[in-house]
């Protein structure tokens, strides 16, 4: 038969709420940590480091059987979430990169290429990064803790645009993305002047244009468009993509003088021109909301169309539009 010895090593187990209660009362009391080990029949360092970790800290008190609960209750939670990117390097890595601009996949698809022994993908970055490094999300492209919902406003009247084309109406082959020669337009404005910035993304390779235009009205509009693409071959020009804003009533003159065909969203739904949309998050990334465009020169925006025209994009297999753009119009 087994026999039970004082030198019987036994199994460590951390201290339960009613073990707390009554070290918390010896303490009071005056005992001293090895008189509480005897008196519970624990081991002198277990007593010692429960008070360490867990003592109140406030008002001079030293230990707290409710508070040194929690603090062992938070710390048991916490001990079974998974680490979602254990690796220090890894997350100094993403970081810069981040900062950087650089989205979550292209990092992803860099890590692969940098280290073998890097392990994580976009997904896993996204998570880290919206629970563990919140202070990140403002270097996301579109860093909305929430997403807005998508819908129409009613009871406003859609702007007079002439001899509209809508979306429905467009070729699949624009829709697919298979020709170099399509793109979308928009404009960025702020309530900090009437200066306003218009915007052309080419649908196929994600080129962005960029051109300051000191009003938005239907004249400097066309202007700012046609100067942009006039010197293109005709084929890298074929169609225009508008949403209903009245600058772009002159749409049919574009059109005349660029050769271009031209369609609109319908009114209120700006997702159906989703290419040039992601790319202005891109830029008020560099230039949110509030900015007064008066403050900003063309030589400015052209800094920014360089950073994103030679940025890696996932779509475009890694590839930045700038290359895809030269490959497919040359």
């Amino acid at each position: 038969m087994e026999q039970n010895t004082p030198n019987k090593e036994k199994k460590y187990s951390h201290l339960g709420f009613a073990e707390r209660e009554e070290l918390a009362i010896l303490l009071e009391k005056g005992y001293s940590q090895r008189e509480i080990a005897m008196a519970l029949n624990r081991n002198p360092g277990t007593i010692s480091r429960e008070i360490r970790r867990n003592r109140a800290q406030i008002y001079d008190i030293p230990y707290r059987a409710i508070k040194a609960q929690e603090k062992a209750d938070i710390r048991k939670k916490e001990s079974h979430k998974r680490q979602r990117i254990p690796n220090r390097r890894l997350r100094r890595f993403i970081c810069k990169y981040i900062k950087f601009g650089y989205s979550p996949e292209i990092i992803a698809f860099m890590i692969t290429k940098k280290n073998d022994s890097w392990k994580t993908n976009y997904e896993s970055i996204y998570q880290w990064i919206y629970i563990d490094r919140t202070d990140l999300i403002p270097f996301l492209t579109q860093g909305h803790k929430k997403r807005r919902k998508r819908g129409s406003a009613k009871g406003k009247r859609g702007p007079k645009i002439p001899n509209r084309v809508m979306i429905d109406k467009r070729p699949d082959h624009i829709q697919l993305r298979t020709r170099i020669g399509d793109w979308e337009a928009d404009t960025i404005i702020s309530r900090q002047s009437k200066v306003a910035i218009m915007v052309l993304v080419n649908r196929k390779a994600r080129l962005l244009i960029l051109k300051k235009i000191m009003q938005k009205t239907a004249s400097l509009m066309h202007k700012a468009i046609v100067d942009s693409l006039k010197n293109f071959p005709q084929f890298v020009k074929e169609s225009i993509t508008y949403d209903n804003g009245t600058e772009n009533a002159l749409h049919e003159l574009t059109n005349t003088i660029l050769g271009t065909d031209s369609y609109f969203c319908h009114p209120y739904r700006s997702w159906e021109k989703g290419t040039v949309e992601n790319l202005i998050g891109l830029v008020r990334r560099f230039y949110p909301k509030k900015i007064d465009w008066n403050n900003v020169t063309q030589w400015d925006l052209n800094k920014v169309m360089r950073y994103v025209n030679n940025r890696p994009m996932k779509c475009l297999g890694y590839q930045t539009p700038y290359e895809v753009f030269v490959a497919l119009a040359a």
